[in-house]
């Protein structure tokens, strides 16, 4: 397998260090001195079994679980500290499990939701208009509600709202829980190339492997909350013994 080339490395920021992050719920830890990083431009997938730690690191790379110790960076200012909207404002965007679209709302009114703080007028019209063309699909829903959309056109809308907030890094937690094989297939694509396109550094935590490989440039495998392997996507899809021992497949 051979992963897709990332092109937009040169275009924008995006550099994340993750150094000795250790997460806990309750005093129990989760993440035990976790570290790694991801060069501008970068999609890595974040991969491991249930429970091995990716949404704990996420959250708190979002700012939704304290770090107990290490430190987080982003283009090298720090996170660590800071509130969840002022992470956003650095630049981060976090698209988490099934939790990212406002069922009563419509399509339009999500996106617009979105790019409230980040856009005006008709700056904001052009960022709209943008994720529609991105996302045809949404382009020809705009005016149902979010609970009546199906579980890829809800993904499309949840990647598109992250989007349009124009993030130099885009964390997302499982987009294709639930989805059809031919529905993932597409949203990885739309994924990848929404990411060479506009320059973004990805943290795609799956358990869809080969999916997840497939439009990386890297791959670091967590287990019971300690880093086990990280290695070019290829070489990672290739170790038959790693992907037995902690892929499934």
């Amino acid at each position: 397998m051979t992963a897709a080339p990332s092109t937009a490395a040169r275009v924008r920021g995006g550099a994340l260090e993750i150094r000795d992050l250790t997460v806990g719920y309750g005093g129990a830890p989760v993440l035990h001195g976790v570290g790694f990083a991801l060069a501008p431009g970068e999609v890595v997938a974040l991969l491991g079994a249930n429970g091995a730690g990716k949404t704990t690191l996420l959250r708190a790379l979002a700012g939704l679980v304290p770090a107990a110790s290490g430190t987080l960076t982003l283009d090298g200012d720090a996170l660590t500290g800071l509130r969840t909207e002022d992470r956003a404002r650095r630049g981060l965007a976090l698209v988490p499990d099934g939790q990212s679209v406002v069922a009563e709302l419509t399509v339009d009114e999500n996106l617009r939701l979105g790019a409230l703080w980040r856009h005006r007028g008709a700056a904001r019209e052009r960022a709209v208009a943008d994720v529609y063309e991105l996302f045809e699909p949404l382009a020809r829903r705009r005016t149902s509600a979010g609970h009546q959309l199906s579980g890829g056109e809800r993904q499309m809308l949840a990647l598109g709202r992250a989007l349009i907030a124009d993030p130099v890094l885009l964390a997302l937690d499982e987009p294709s829980l639930g989805l059809a094989p031919l529905v993932v297939a597409q949203l990885m694509g739309t994924l990848r190339d929404a990411a060479a396109q506009r320059g973004l550094t990805v943290l795609l935590a799956e358990q869809n492997v080969t999916s997840a490989l497939s439009i990386a440039d890297r791959g670091v495998v967590l287990d019971l909350g300690r880093v086990v392997a990280d290695a070019p996507a290829a070489a990672l899809a290739a170790d038959e013994t790693l992907r037995h021992a902690y892929l499934g497949f």
